[in-house]
């Protein structure tokens, strides 16, 4: 069981992250003419930025491609 949830505690942690990253990111910079497909809907930018911050998760990681 811990060991699960050791494995899952960096993306769970980097997605939430991200999902506050992108409300932050709408709230303070946002679209205002609306036509913007990311910003101009608080879902959509934290889903997407929320998706950015899982996929930073694995880059990091201990079995990642780029470290040796």
């Amino acid at each position: 069981m811990k060991k699960t949830l050791h494995r899952w505690l960096r993306p769970v942690l980097f997605l939430l992250g991200g999902m506050l990253a992108g409300y932050l990111y709408y709230r303070f910079v946002g679209c205002a003419s609306g036509t913007c497909p990311i910003s101009a809907n608080p879902i959509t930018s934290m889903l997407y930025l929320g998706a950015v911050g899982l996929l930073l998760s694995g880059v990091f990681g201990k079995n990642s491609c780029c470290k040796r």
